[in-house]
């Protein structure tokens, strides 16, 4: 009996078993994407140690008390965007990454080897690597936010594949083919590339490229100038291409496919009164096409001047004045401008700024990156966040366009320091490019000015005990006040602290039996809290707060600060 009972639990088990992989391989992918996981180390970590962040006072550089601050962060970039997690979740506008292009030329390292072109999973490692952090990174894009990826040859495919995976390919923006590298890479075997790629996502659907601005020299060209310095572009009033076919497959004749009137003696248009010349929307091939308008407004466009006949080649002609489009144009998806070219202007502006040729290889064009942030955003006030910031090129490019246009935009660039890179060629070249340096041939170079809080990556036990829960608040301070942008101190004391900015203050009371003592601390202060008090559960201490409870907005810490944790590490 026993071994029946035995026999039966095994059968049993089995069955479990069976129908707990046919739903394991239902959950797989049929379509898509799909490589070998490879463990990585900075992640694996995170399950033992929470990143931080810690300032180093010594690198700060503040030139205007009302210029925004921005922020360079040293460490690995998984860690960095796992802080950000927490301090601008859903705050940024636009990232840009410029990630290792996996050549074989062993250009980056995978859990501290570098990984070269025999590696056999040289491709799996690079899909993890990438993976791991787009994945948390999009947590940080607010809703209409977009992340523009820069690759060449080697690994666009899988890039676009991994790309669509993580954002969805319905946000896919576009991709722009880039020439930056006019003189071309010569191989025995290939084609001579010239060009590498920007790839475009939005966070959702609301996301959109933006119009670039037409040059005074291109409007006069293809717009023409109307009677009231109004500017327009002449259209011709029938539609072309696929999707302007009168008639569809089903036979059902489209209701912008109906004629058009016209007195060539008068010069009178109209689709309701009949005139000498009946004009249908048929092209040079005989093919029923349709009007780009419908038929009720004619008659009031003709009314408007915006209407007219126009004889040519192809016969008579409708055309119309579309004013749209004057606000810009979409971008093109090739950029050919010598002014993205690496060589001319990436390591030639790099080598004037810092005098060696050695700092740093094939840096981007600043106008380059310019290019990418104004597609991806109109927002003067935008976050722009590259977590491969390599030499530093997209603060640059940020600096550049605050004096371009006035504006205010913010940069926060993530590097680690692998070959000195961030404290040897990126903090340098920011800390050149806003205060002013002297160029290769002696000349002075004005700095384009701005502020800059340096900041270095570390950790805390992440056993979730009283006294890891307690150190991690201690040190919380650097996170908080990034989150909050308060960073000039007001009070520093053992029990509480309070930093302000212009706007608001921010209060972090690590003893919540000081907050009689901080209360007081804020009496005559006028102006908003954000408060965090420490807590080991979740408490809220509302009432403690009751009688000020209009000007502080609370949070309990670190638990807000786990939640995130726990939702990047699960």
């Amino acid at each position: 009996m026993a071994k029946k009972d035995s026999q039966n639990s095994s059968k049993e088990k089995l069955l479990a078993e069976i129908e707990r992989l046919k739903k394991e391989l239902k959950k797989r992918k049929k379509y898509g994407l799909v490589w070998e996981e490879k463990p990585e180390e900075v992640v694996e970590m995170c399950k033992e140690k929470l990143p931080i962040l810690k300032e180093v006072k010594s690198k700060e550089i503040m030139t205007d008390p009302d210029k925004p601050v921005n922020l360079l962060i040293e460490g690995d970039n998984y860690h960095a965007l796992s802080v950000l997690n927490y301090t601008h979740e859903k705050k940024i506008d636009v990232i840009y990454i410029d990630p290792p292009y996996n050549t074989g030329a062993k250009d980056w390292k995978y859990n501290n080897d570098y990984v070269d072109a025999e590696d056999p999973y040289r491709h799996s490692k690079w899909l993890s690597f990438i993976h791991n952090r787009l994945r948390i990174a999009k947590n940080l894009l607010k809703e209409d936010g977009i992340i523009c990826v820069t690759i060449d040859d080697n690994e666009m495919p899988r890039l676009w594949c991994l790309l669509d995976d993580v954002f969805g390919g319905n946000n896919h923006l576009g991709t722009v083919a880039i020439r930056n590298n006019p003189k071309g890479r010569k191989t025995e075997r290939k084609v001579s590339l010239i060009h590498e790629y920007a790839i475009f996502y939005g966070r959702s659907s609301i996301a959109k490229v933006k119009k670039l601005e037409i040059a005074p020299e291109d409007k006069t060209h293809s717009y023409k100038q109307d009677s009231d310095g109004s500017w327009y572009l002449p259209v011709n009033l029938r539609k072309q291409g696929v999707d302007s076919l009168a008639v569809s497959a089903k036979g059902k004749t489209s209701d912008r496919y109906y004629p058009i009137y016209y007195d060539p003696d008068s010069k009178k248009i109209s689709s309701k009164i009949k005139l000498k010349i009946k004009i249908l929307p048929i092209d040079v091939n005989g093919q029923k096409r349709i009007w780009r308008r419908g038929k009720d407004a004619i008659d009031e466009m003709y009314q408007r001047g915006d209407l007219w006949c126009q004889e040519t080649r192809n016969g008579l002609q409708v055309y119309f004045k579309f004013r749209g489009g004057l606000d810009g144009e979409p971008p093109e998806s090739i950029w050919y401008d010598s002014k993205y070219s690496a060589s001319e202007h990436g390591t030639q502006i790099l080598d004037n700024i810092l005098g060696k040729r050695e700092a740093f290889q094939y840096p981007k064009s600043p106008y380059a990156v310019m290019e990418c942030i104004k597609v991806a955003t109109t927002n003067k006030n935008a976050i722009i966040l590259d977590y491969f910031a390599g030499s530093g090129t997209t603060a640059h490019a940020v600096l550049e366009l605050n004096k371009e246009d006035g504006s205010n935009r913010k940069f926060i660039l993530c590097t680690n320091n692998e070959n000195n890179i961030c404290t040897d060629v990126c903090y340098p070249r920011i800390e050149k490019v806003i205060n002013g340096y002297k160029n290769s041939k002696g000349e002075k170079v004005e700095g384009l000015g701005g502020n800059l809080k340096y900041f270095k990556t570390d950790f805390v036990d992440a056993k979730p005990t009283d006294k890891n829960k307690r150190k991690l608040t201690e040190q919380a301070t650097e996170m908080l006040c990034i989150r909050e942008g308060t960073f000039e101190p007001v009070t520093e004391q053992k029990r509480f602290k309070i930093f302000k900015s212009k706007s608001h203050y921010t209060g972090i009371i690590f003893d919540q039996l000081a907050i009689p003592e901080f209360k007081k601390a804020i009496k005559d202060i006028k102006g908003k809290f954000s408060v965090y008090v420490f807590s080991l559960g979740d408490d809220t201490f509302d009432e403690e707060f009751e009688d000020i409870k209009q000007r502080v907005k609370l949070s309990p810490i670190p638990e807000a600060i786990l939640r995130v944790y726990r939702r990047i590490f699960r």
